[in-house]
C-alpha cells in the first residue's frame, strides 16, 4: 500500500461531494462566448450542464460509484441524465458527446429504453453526420468552433471512446472498426516521433501540427484512452500491438519529463510552463491502470505513484482540486499560448483526481 487507505477514501468522498457543486456551477466565460458563436444556433441553456467539462466529470463519478458500490452516486447520475434528456440535449458535436460515455455505461448496466434510444441516435450521428477531415478522420468540431480539417487529441476520449463502447453494447462491428480506425489515424498524425508524446492537433489544410505543442492535458487524454479502450474493446493482433507500443513510447517520455516533485508541466517538455494538476492526474491514472492491466511493465508504477504526494497537497479540505488549467482551444501560433491559460477549478479536475486516487486505492 502506497498511502493510508483511510486518507484516500476520505479524499475520494470529498472529491465526489465537491464535484456535484462544480457540475452545476455555470461556466460564465463559455456561456457568454456561446451567445455569439453557437454554431448550431440552438438554445444555449442546453449546453449549461452538458459539455465536455461535465462529461469527463460524470465519467469520474461513475467509475467511483462502480468501484466502491455507491448506489447513492448511481442514483445521482440517473437523476442527472433523466433531467437533462427531458429538458432536451444540445446539438451533437465532438465535445457534447463526452457525457454520452457515462450514459452508455448506465445503459449497459440497466438496459433502460430511453438511454438506448439516445445513445444509438448519437452513435449513428458520429458515423454518418459528423464532419470529417481528409482520410475520414473525425473533425474536431465543437459547440463554438468548426475547426475545418483538424484532428485534436481530445477527440479520442470525448467521442471515440463512446463509439467504441456502443460497438460492444450493440455488438456492432461498424462502430468497432470506426473507433479502431480513429485511434490509428490520430496516432499517425499527432505523435511526435522524437519524443513519443502527442501534439495537440493536426491540420489537413496546412499540413502541420500548429504550434507543435506537446500539451499536457491533451496528452493525458491519450494516456487515459488507450488502457480504457483496451479494457472496453477486444482489440487483438497487429492493431493491439500498435496501440500498446505507441502508448509505451508516450509513457517513457512521461517518465523522462516528470518533474522531480512528481507532477507534469502544462507543456510536458517545457519546465518553464506551470505544473498542472489535471494532466498530472490523467497521466498517473493511465499509467497505473496500464500497469494493473499488464499492458506495460511493473517498473512504471513508481512513475504514477510519484504524483500522489503533490496531488494530495492540491486537494483542499472542501474537495476543490487546485492548479487545474481552464479549457484550452488550439494554440495555433505559439506554445506560449498554453502558458497563459487561466488556472481554475473545473469538473474535469475533480474527476481526474478521483480516477487517479481510485487506482491508488487498488494498489
Amino acid at each position: 500500500m502506497v498511502a493510508d487507505n483511510k486518507e484516500i477514501m476520505a479524499k475520494l468522498e470529498i472529491l465526489a461531494q465537491s464535484f456535484q457543486k462544480f457540475l452545476f456551477e455555470d461556466d460564465e466565460q463559455f456561456l457568454e462566448n456561446m451567445k455569439t458563436k453557437n454554431l448550431a444556433g440552438d438554445d444555449v441553456s442546453r449546453y449549461q450542464h452538458w459539455e465536455w467539462t461535465q462529461g469527463v466529470g460524470l465519467y469520474g463519478l461513475y467509475q467511483m460509484a462502480h468501484e466502491l458500490g455507491r448506489n447513492d452516486y448511481v442514483d445521482f447520475l440517473h437523476s442527472f441524465y433523466d433531467k437533462e434528456i427531458s429538458l432536451g440535449l444540445p446539438a451533437k458535436n465532438v465535445n457534447t458527446c463526452a457525457p454520452l460515455l457515462t450514459l452508455a455505461f448506465l445503459l449497459k448496466d440497466t438496459g433502460k429504453t430511453e438511454y438506448k434510444k439516445v445513445c444509438h441516435e448519437w452513435a449513428e450521428a458520429i458515423m454518418h453526420d459528423f464532419a470529417r477531415t481528409e482520410e475520414d478522420g473525425i473533425q474536431h468540431r465543437t459547440s463554438d468552433s468548426e475547426n475545418t480539417g483538424e484532428l485534436w487529441d481530445d477527440t479520442l476520449f470525448m467521442t471515440v471512446m463512446f463509439l467504441a463502447l456502443m460497438g460492444e453494447i450493440e455488438d456492432n462491428d461498424e462502430y468497432r472498426e470506426e473507433a479502431r480506425y480513429q485511434f490509428l489515424l490520430h496516432i499517425k498524425y499527432l505523435v511526435d516521433h522524437e519524443t513519443g508524446l502527442l501534439y495537440h492537433g493536426w491540420t489537413f489544410e496546412g499540413h502541420h501540427n500548429f504550434a507543435r505543442a506537446l500539451w499536457g492535458r491533451g496528452n493525458c487524454w491519450f494516456t487515459i484512452a488507450i488502457p480504457e479502450y483496451l479494457d472496453i474493446a477486444n482489440v487483438t493482433g497487429a492493431d493491439r500491438k500498435f496501440l500498446v507500443e505507441a502508448f509505451l513510447q508516450q509513457v517513457k517520455a512521461l517518465e523522462k519529463y516528470q518533474d522531480e516533485g512528481g507532477m507534469w508541466h502544462t507543456l510536458v517538455d517545457d519546465e518553464t510552463s506551470y505544473l498542472e494538476a489535471s494532466a498530472t492526474c490523467g497521466f498517473a491514472y493511465g499509467i497505473l491502470k496500464a500497469v494493473r492491466m499488464g499492458i506495460i511493465d511493473e517498473k512504471f508504477r513508481e512513475v504514477g505513484v510519484k504524483a500522489l504526494k503533490p496531488m494530495l497537497g492540491l486537494i483542499d479540505p472542501d474537495g476543490t482540486v487546485n492548479q487545474v488549467s481552464y479549457g484550452t482551444p488550439m494554440g495555433r501560433v505559439s506554445k506560449d499560448f498554453y502558458k497563459e491559460i487561466e488556472i481554475k477549478p473545473m469538473p474535469y479536475g475533480q474527476a481526474l483526481a478521483m480516477l487517479f486516487l481510485l487506482e491508488i486505492h487498488k494498489i
